[in-house]
């Protein structure tokens, strides 16, 4: 199988993304998360004189033990009329440490002289004399080929002068960027077909996703020479993204035979795109190609009927092959396939035949018009299941509650005061506690309620909690629906919840969750008991 060099610039380009900010903490993390996973090389950043945090980077990268990639530092030619040894940001990129050093040149003459503000010939000195410098230094030198593609549009003679520039210098890969985004593959195919033939080194890509195009154009150049592709986690970078890794590299790995990561390690990457995500404090796009939690989520009751029959007729590889899974959703738009499904995991010899199945297939559908959603709370769904089976779910039953907002002044912080009446086991329980909103002091004084009878609760953490307006037209008096993510040990399940007011509809969902994961843990307990 042939091999692509995968070059990774989330810490440097993906960073240049709005609302992505990492740490020098955040980025040694990733690249070690990187590195475990066999990726060739690490961008860190551009380390120079106005960013002390990638300089940081690069000095504490100096004393990591790299198991598989090579750490990379950014920057850009020297400065016209200037020499090499006197650029200050050359400096520091020798200074970084840095096996291998990228710097981009510019091969668009309207960038030359409109924003340089300098000649055509002397940006091909920069670029010479810049990868010459970079490359006594003993590092390995790649050349970023900025706007390579508009540049070869623009005057297709001088965008090849500064790729030779580039290799007169000793450049030992040239990598063309489609840095404004906005080529089409067939533009790029013939683009970097050209390269490839007339260049004596290495061909590399780097694409920008402004046209939707990025992944695209980079598994186009692969397939035509290209050994060597950049791109970033998730797709971050400036504006519309740069290139997605979680797309492009199963993508060249499944479809068109070639190797980017070694052996095995495909499969660890939906988990390495979802804890990326979290690292950098974004939200995971659920419907991201291979990688998205929908990526295998089927609804329709006929292609569930299908698929589990088939999983090919509906899905293009393997879920497992990505480290992902298999999901089928509870919705109005579900059958009896899809019920069957979802219950036989707590009724194993379920029949397909039993009545049951259509009472609960007619309750989800009559719940979800009124507004309620199971494709994202699969404990709801199990909790009115097990209540059609006959299960008493019920752990304890409500007396009251009591929820009660304010603020002393219009200077200080509101407050949220929550208690709670319950009878668990024949025994009156009555709690109150502070907390940061209502839903939050109502868990709370919830759990304070339950901890004694139920100490599986302490292991129970709020993830998430979110709130939709179902009927923006009625305004205020609208019903909403609320959805929340509670995690333990053993995983993570959703629950919702749908009222007029907002409190009972989040006092659902709350109840739901808490009731699901004990009488869960507690089955997992009694399981390996009898193991």
């Amino acid at each position: 199988m042939r091999k692509v060099y995968v070059y990774d610039t989330t810490l440097r380009d993906g960073c240049q993304a709005e609302k992505i900010s990492l740490s020098v903490d955040d980025k040694l993390r990733i690249a070690a998360r990187l590195d475990e996973m066999g990726f060739d090389y690490i961008e860190g950043g551009w380390p120079n004189e106005t960013a002390p945090r990638d300089r940081e980077v690069f000095e504490r990268a100096r004393d990591t033990d790299w198991r598989h990639a090579k750490f990379a530092a950014f920057g850009s030619t020297r400065r016209a009329g200037i020499a090499p040894e006197d650029d200050g940001q050359l400096g520091y990129l020798v200074a970084s440490g840095a096996p291998v050093i990228t710097i981009f040149g510019k091969s668009w003459d309207l960038h030359v002289t409109e924003v340089l503000g300098t000649t055509l010939d002397e940006n091909l000195a920069m670029i010479e004399d810049s990868v010459a410098f970079l490359k006594a230094s003993g590092a390995q030198v790649f050349f970023d080929a900025e706007h390579y593609f508009d540049g070869h549009r623009a005057d297709r003679e001088y965008a090849l002068e500064t790729l030779r520039a580039a290799r007169r210098g000793g450049a030992e890969c040239l990598i063309l960027c489609d840095t404004n985004g906005g080529s089409m593959p067939m533009f790029v195919r013939d683009v970097v077909a050209e390269a490839v033939e007339l260049m004596d080194a290495p061909i590399g890509i780097h694409c920008h996703n402004d046209a939707g195009m990025a992944v695209a154009n980079s598994q186009i150049a692969v397939e035509l020479g290209a050994v060597q592709v950049q791109g970033t986690i998730n797709g971050y970078g400036e504006r519309t993204g740069n290139a997605n890794l979680c797309t492009l590299i199963p993508n060249l790995e499944l479809k068109a035979g070639v190797r980017a990561l070694p052996e095995g390690q495909l499969a660890e990457l939906t988990e390495l795109s979802r804890w990326v995500d979290e690292v950098a404090l974004v939200p995971h796009d659920e419907r991201a190609p291979y990688v998205g939690a929908a990526a295998f989520a089927h609804k329709g009751g006929m292609h569930v009927n299908a698929v589990l029959k088939t999983p090919a007729s509906f899905e293009h590889v393997e879920p497992e092959t990505v480290g992902n899974e298999r999901r089928v959703l509870v919705s109005d738009y579900s059958g009896g396939s899809t019920i069957l499904h979802k219950l036989r995991h707590v009724y194993p010899d379920l029949d397909r035949k039993d009545p049951r199945l259509r009472e609960v297939l007619a309750l989800v559908k009559e719940r979800e018009h009124a507004g309620y959603e199971y494709e994202a709370a699969e404990a709801s769904f199990e909790l009115l299941a097990r209540r059609v089976f006959g299960e008493d779910s019920r752990l304890f039953e409500l007396h009251g509650f009591r929820v009660i907002m304010g603020k002393h002044s219009e200077d200080e912080e509101p407050f949220a005061e929550a208690t709670v009446q319950l009878d668990i086991a024949g025994q009156s329980t009555h709690t109150a506690a502070m907390g940061d909103g209502p839903v939050n002091a109502l868990d709370v004084a919830l759990r304070k309620a339950l901890r004694e009878h139920y100490p599986e609760i302490a292991e129970m953490h709020l993830v998430d909690y979110k709130v939709r307006v179902l009927d923006a037209t009625e305004g205020t008096s609208g019903a909403v629906r609320v959805l929340l993510q509670m995690r333990n040990n053993g995983g993570t399940w959703g629950t919702v919840g749908v009222h007029e007011n907002i409190i009972e509809a989040s006092w659902q969902a709350l109840t739901d969750s808490i009731v699901y994961g004990i009488i869960t843990a507690r089955e997992k307990r009694e399981r390996c008991h009898e193991a």
